[in-house]
């Protein structure tokens, strides 16, 4: 008649062993204490689980209630009640990699620096001595010569021109006004040859400079001979072309 009892109470041992051993093997299902959570939890946070391995319920419990706080990256009801949780819920987060950053646009290369427009700018001059007669402003075959190569020449090479002046220049000897007068004649007549072969230019003028800008100096000791040898740099005429190169 003892027999039975022990039976039964070999069987609870039995089944409260069995049960342990599951129990034992059930992994720990740590949540997120934040808000109100559907599952008894002990002090680690860890859901409190029955001898058949359930999760305890509290009174608050509720499909969406278990879905709603996190155990991991998954709600806590995907783990105690799966059956019951929607599906999405129980899908791990996705961690979206960062869009690789835009390639850093190329630094765009500094402007080349314009080149400077190419000139034909020149001064040309001529010894009065050789380009005209003694106290004369008529151009000798001589004068029309050096004006051919020495500037008509050399305006082949400007695209236009943007300004042609000529300036006479005598030596200090004589007086300032016939200087300045004889100076003026000797432009003009440089000019006019200039223009009679089809020379033109944007700003065209000539001006006499008298003998207020000499090149050389000279001692009255010399004799008048020497001395007008020696002034000759001074008698001059200058053709100063400015203008774009082609």
């Amino acid at each position: 008649m003892q027999a039975s009892p022990f039976r039964l109470t070999a069987a609870a041992l039995l089944t409260t062993l069995v049960a342990g051993t599951a129990f034992a093997q059930s992994k720990d299902i740590v949540v997120d204490p934040k808000g109100d959570v559907p599952y008894a939890i002990d002090s680690r946070n860890v859901v409190v689980k029955s001898g058949a391995d359930l999760c305890w319920r509290t009174g608050s419990w509720t499909p969406a209630a278990a879905a709603a706080v996190k155990a991991g990256e998954t709600a806590v009801g995907c783990q105690c009640d799966p059956d019951v949780v929607d599906k999405g819920a129980c899908a791990p987060a996705v961690i979206k990699e960062a869009a690789p950053a835009a390639p850093a646009a190329p630094v765009a290369a500094p402007a080349a620096v314009a080149a400077a427009p190419k000139k034909c700018d020149f001064t040309a001059v001529l010894q009065a001595d050789s380009t005209f007669g003694f106290n004369q402003a008529t151009l000798t075959k001589a004068a029309k010569e050096a004006l051919d190569k020495n500037v008509i020449a050399k305006l082949g090479g400007c695209a236009t021109l943007s300004s042609l002046i000529v300036t006479g220049h005598t030596d200090r000897l004589g007086s300032q006004a016939y200087n300045q007068k004889l100076s003026e004649k000797r432009a003009d007549a440089v000019l006019a040859y200039l223009q009679s072969k089809g020379v033109k230019a944007e700003n065209v003028d000539t001006m006499g400079a008298g003998k207020t800008q000499p090149l050389q100096s000279c001692d009255d000791k010399l004799g008048h001979k020497k001395l007008v040898a020696c002034l000759a740099p001074n008698r001059r005429v200058t053709v100063d072309v400015k203008g774009p190169a082609k």
